[in-house]
């Protein structure tokens, strides 16, 4: 079997450097809030080219935190309306609903997935206060265009990077296009830990300080709370594993695009319709996601024939049970997406004979 996407492997790579910095947490006796993730903030903001990171303990919680601060600050307030791409993971949805703010729903661009700077544009009303663009499948959104757009209606900007780590457009990473950025360091993504991890990025001075106190019981000196804050904490076993990787990511990163090169240069099935990319930068393919109309059966076709793949994601939010007040709405473009789409293995440790038994499989593919 073609796994597609094997952690263990991947992470027996750094095995003896992730033993020994488990250990020197452990030798330390300091287990949050400590050496460890004073290191990976400091080392992490240096990759992404911005003045702050802010370690918390889960992808959801980044985004959360950002607006949650913005709020504090005055920035945003209950009813507000976030721009947000319809295809996205439920998280992006989650952080704007958990903080009693309104999701508009904004159909992607087809061939990227990601946001439509025309449809965002449309979608501009007197309530909207922030656009929330998702760098999905690791292709980063226009941001541009998107920063254009925010500038002329002095609207917010939050990055979903949970998926693009490294994604840049002439040099200028995800996380450091917006006005703050969430990532996610779940052990899946291109970066990630060895459990929940993630990070908060932002140039901006005022926000980082809310942030870090909101992370922490909205303390910013022990035992005196100016906020009701939560505890979502990085901690220092998970900063250090991420301190390893992080070392290894763009090396990752260039296998991820071999790969991806090797998939669209040799997959020649007509059925199936292949991502955007122009051979730049700008993506990381922590997915390489098809399209095809017959998607359940060919997922079914390369299971029996020893090849893994995921759906990635079989219902779009708005379509979700915990969401039935957009039940109703209509995203066709959301919607197919949704219904045709198919992730392939892309591991960064598949041999050169197990790609080409992907597209060799898939170019024999007939419905």
């Amino acid at each position: 079997m073609i796994n597609f996407l094997d952690l263990q492997k991947i992470n027996n790579q750094y095995q003896k450097e992730l033993k020994e910095a488990c250990g020197r947490v452990i030798d330390s006796g300091w287990y949050i809030m400590g050496n460890e993730l004073e290191a990976f903030e400091r080392e992490f903001a240096e990759y992404c080219g911005v003045k702050h990171v802010i370690g918390v303990a889960n992808g959801l919680d980044a985004l959360i935190l950002v607006i949650r601060a913005w709020k504090e600050l005055g920035k945003l307030k209950a009813g507000d309306e976030v721009i947000v791409p319809a295809n996205t993971y439920i998280a992006s949805v989650l952080a704007i609903t958990e903080n009693d703010l309104t999701p508009v729903f904004v159909e992607p661009n087809p061939t990227t997935y990601n946001l439509c700077p025309t449809n965002v544009r449309a979608a501009i009303t007197e309530k909207t206060k922030a656009i929330l663009p998702v760098h999905l499948y690791g292709l980063i959104s226009p941001m541009l265009e998107l920063m254009d757009i925010a500038k002329e209606h002095a609207l917010l900007v939050l990055e979903d990077c949970a998926q693009a780590h490294g994604a840049n457009i002439d040099g200028k990473k995800v996380g450091n296009w917006g006005d703050a950025a969430g990532f996610s360091f779940y052990p899946g993504k291109n970066l990630g830990a060895l459990g929940d991890a993630g990070a908060i990025t932002t140039n901006n001075d005022e926000l980082a300080q809310t942030v870090k106190a909101l992370r922490n019981y909205g303390s910013h000196k022990k035992y005196e709370n100016l906020y009701q804050g939560i505890n979502s904490r990085l901690d220092e076993i998970q900063a250090a594993m991420l301190r390893v990787k992080l070392g290894y990511l763009d090396q990752e990163t260039a296998r991820r695009r071999e790969i991806a090169n090797c998939y669209r240069s040799g997959i020649t099935n007509p059925l199936i319709q292949l991502p955007e990319w122009n051979d730049d930068s700008n993506h990381v393919f922590h997915l390489f996601v098809i399209q095809t109309p017959k998607r359940d059966e060919l997922q079914q076709y390369l299971g029996d024939n020893g090849i893994q793949t995921v759906i990635h994601y079989p219902i779009p939010p708005h379509k979700q049970p915990a969401y039935a007040q957009w039940n109703q709405q209509l995203l066709p473009v959301t919607e197919k997406i949704h219904q045709q789409v198919l992730s392939l293995p892309i591991d960064p440790t598949m041999t050169a004979q197990q790609v080409d038994k992907v597209i060799t499989v898939i170019n024999q593919y007939c419905s």
